[in-house]
């Protein structure tokens, strides 16, 4: 069962279609799995390992998917009379009452949920650490991070648990735990999935649902699954040639192809073991036929993106935060949030609704000068997944806020201007340290092309295949 559990879950769909396996066996599999693993890791937060098991039998054989085990991020993947904690004790006693519109696309396609994985309070940082459930553990050290705010799906699925697992990313919460933990993330472009019907937008358009996987078909495929624009949508993505499924193998043609190895703002310090990781990916994208020369977006420099991406931020956290108090009926007060947040919702509250529309108007123009440079003849932009090397549990100290906010900043320095632009981006596991951890690269399209992401992608995938942990019991 292990050489079943090792597989893509488009390889674990064609084992339950071959009669290889069966849905119960291969969900019974992963569970066993998640019981392995999870007492060191602390990915899975919340199981529902029975009531999974008692749904098997109601999915249609013809299913896509039917019966693959999958987790879902507890942050934003909401399913109708299960937990949702969103990384915080906040929400206790606040019952969700219907699947999000993706989450059901997931049932129907065949997938069977097995649990919600751990993020940290209201994702709003880069590694998994809440106080409400407990640090995430590296399945590569555990002493290390597993990123954020998806590092309870990285973990989970670099472990072996299961093969995939519903990711988000506001500003590199996909990318980054995928870089952490040697998986593939990609981050879609604005409105190619729909975050409804609870919400229209995550962070004025930032935040975006995803997936992180150990192959690039697996991520197209799960991502055809979900995609698609939803009535009263704020926004409806470029439409794709077709299904990305078909896009994996498919020659990307001669691409021109920048890359960064420092960041262009001058304020990040270059750190070699990432300066490497491009340099390699650079010298392989050029040994497949490809274009590839030093440069990028000169919008990339702009020193004043962080503070206007830093306030939308957090404004979108106090919202979110009053409107919980709504919801529960009584407001949140300061010291129930963790001290990060605290600051994040005073922050925001600080702010008037001018400000807010004027750093979002900021962004628009941002947007369109980062464009710029793909309408200007380039295809895609080379450069690290996240702006710091691997770095431990308690390396973004909860209570010197002074030095946690530094040091998000530059963990995020080339992951969250794509957010703020709503291209798509995908981390490819290209590359590891000294110490053996994986350290992602990063390519970026223009907006609505994922179809050429996954075509590069699986160009790469196919000439130098993606190495995954051992599934062995950890330590």
């Amino acid at each position: 069962m292990d050489d079943v559990l090792r597989l893509d879950a488009v390889g674990q769909a064609q084992a339950v279609r071959d009669g290889q396996v069966s849905a119960r066996e291969l969900a019974e599999a992963a569970i066993a799995a998640i019981e392995a693993h999870d007492g060191v890791l602390n990915a899975v937060v919340f199981r529902r390992f029975e009531r999974a098991l008692a749904e098997i039998d109601a999915i249609p054989a013809d299913a896509p998917f039917a019966g693959v085990p999958i987790l879902l991020k507890d942050l934003g993947w909401r399913q109708a009379g299960e937990p949702y904690a969103a990384g915080s004790n906040v929400r206790e006693g606040v019952e969700v009452t219907e699947d999000g519109y993706a989450v059901t696309r997931l049932r129907e396609a065949g997938f069977v949920v097995l649990g919600r994985t751990n993020t940290p309070e209201f994702g709003s940082t880069i590694t998994t650490e809440p106080v409400a459930f407990g640090p995430t553990r590296n399945p590569y050290d555990s002493a290390y991070s597993a990123g954020g705010s998806s590092g309870g799906s990285a973990a989970a699925v670099a472990a072996g648990m299961v093969a995939l697992a519903t990711a988000s990313d506001g500003g590199g919460s996909i990318r980054i735990p995928a870089s952490l933990c040697g998986l593939v993330g990609l981050k879609p472009s604005r409105g190619r999935i729909s975050l409804g019907p609870v919400l229209g937008e995550g962070w004025s358009g930032f935040s975006c649902p995803g997936f992180v996987t150990r192959t690039v078909r697996d991520t197209a495929a799960a991502l055809d699954v979900v995609s698609g624009f939803q009535p009263g949508d704020p926004y409806d993505a470029p439409a794709l040639p077709g299904p990305l499924a078909a896009e994996a193998g498919r020659d990307p043609g001669r691409l021109r192809i920048g890359y960064l190895t420092t960041h262009p703002r001058g304020d990040v310090p270059e750190v070699p073991e990432l300066t490497e990781a491009v340099t390699r990916a650079a010298a392989l994208l050029e040994s497949l036929g490809h274009d590839v020369e030093p440069g990028g977006p000169d919008a990339l420099g702009d020193r004043d993106f962080t503070g206007h991406f830093g306030a939308i931020v957090a404004n979108n956290l106090a919202a979110q935060v009053e409107s919980l108090g709504e919801t529960r009926g009584k407001p949140v007060e300061p010291e129930e949030l963790e001290p990060r947040n605290a600051a994040m919702v005073s922050a925001g509250r600080g702010h008037g609704a001018a400000e807010h529309i004027r750093a979002t108007q900021w962004m628009d123009g941002f947007r369109r000068r980062m464009a710029a440079w793909w309408t200007a003849g380039h295809d895609l932009l080379l450069m690290p997944s996240l702006g710091v090397a691997p770095f431990p549990l308690g390396w973004i100290p909860p209570e010197d806020l002074s030095i946690a906010f530094g040091r998000t900043a530059h963990v995020v320095s080339y992951t969250s201007p794509v957010n703020a632009t709503g291209q798509p981006a995908i981390s490819l596991p290209l590359h590891t340290n000294a110490a053996g951890l994986p350290v992602g690269v990063q390519l970026v399209a223009a907006t609505g092309r994922e179809d050429l992401l996954i075509r590069v992608a699986a160009q790469i995938e196919q000439v130098r295949p993606f190495e995954h942990r051992a599934m062995e019991p950890l330590a």
